[in-house]
């Protein structure tokens, strides 16, 4: 078989995530609408990463964040995205890039993307937003309860997205 000099799974993976970076980028602007919700997949060692040194000793190779109802500062750029997340009652500001996500989920509505491509190694992407205060916005807290979301809400979630993978 000839070799593929285009790379076209990277580009298809690549045009993938894509959606992601749309997806949350809509969620930055305009908060969670309806029932959707993210998890979102990532490794916890990728070049670009930066989340608080007792997560990467529990989860040292992958981690899956759920943005749904307690997250702050959501930011969203080319390289990647950055969010606050409660860990424990205890804000922790996450930095992940786009190369570092191996899946992407909203099971509102049975959506799902796995990513297998792997980044160059050592290659760091470009600087990665930088979330300020870890406080929920007026907008998003509006949002929350005009759906009817008060009150207080647990900690962030890590799950696994095995329901979501093919087989």
């Amino acid at each position: 078989m000839p070799k593929d000099l285009y790379a076209y799974h990277e580009m298809v993976e690549n045009a993938l995530k894509g959606v992601v970076r749309e997806a949350l980028d809509r969620a930055a602007r305009h908060g969670l609408r309806g029932g959707h919700h993210f998890y979102i997949t990532f490794r916890t060692r990728a070049p670009g990463v930066a989340i608080p040194a007792y997560l990467l000793a529990k989860y040292p190779d992958e981690m899956t964040i759920v943005l749904q109802h307690q997250f702050w500062g959501l930011e969203v750029g080319e390289a990647g995205f950055a969010v606050t997340l409660s860990f424990q009652n205890r804000p922790e500001q996450l930095s992940i890039p786009f190369a570092a996500v191996t899946g992407f989920a909203d099971p509102s509505v049975q959506f799902g993307l796995q990513f297998t491509a792997a980044e160059p190694p050592g290659e760091v992407p470009a600087t990665l937003p930088v979330v300020a205060a870890p406080e929920p916005s007026g907008e998003t807290r509006a949002a929350a309860e005009e759906a009817g979301e008060t009150g207080e809400r647990p900690g962030a979630e890590v799950v696994t997205l095995d329901k979501f993978r093919k087989r």
